[in-house]
């Protein structure tokens, strides 16, 4: 129980302390965020951008490597179903 109100205290404290403190109103701080908002959203869409570029990249590349060896495989097999025969 102590524990808890001596956290409490501490958390009011602190509050009072970044009000009092704050180098910026809070109509500047919330301008701030905003724009820090913003730059995040776009940093996150170009990644997905990014992302998403590679993995068609990666898809395209995956499906070439699968028909060449379906066809690599097709030919070995023709080649020794000729010599079973």
């Amino acid at each position: 129980m102590k524990f808890t109100i001596g956290l409490l205290v501490g958390f009011g404290l602190g509050v009072a302390a970044g009000l009092l403190l704050a180098p910026q109103s809070g109509e500047e701080t919330r301008a701030q965020l905003s724009e820090q908002g913003i730059m995040l959203r776009d940093r996150g869409m170009n990644a997905s951008n990014e992302l998403r570029s590679r993995a068609n990249t990666a898809m395209e590349q995956g499906r070439e490597i699968y028909q060449r060896s379906k066809e690599e495989l097709s030919s070995y097999a023709r080649q020794k179903g000729g010599e079973l025969s």
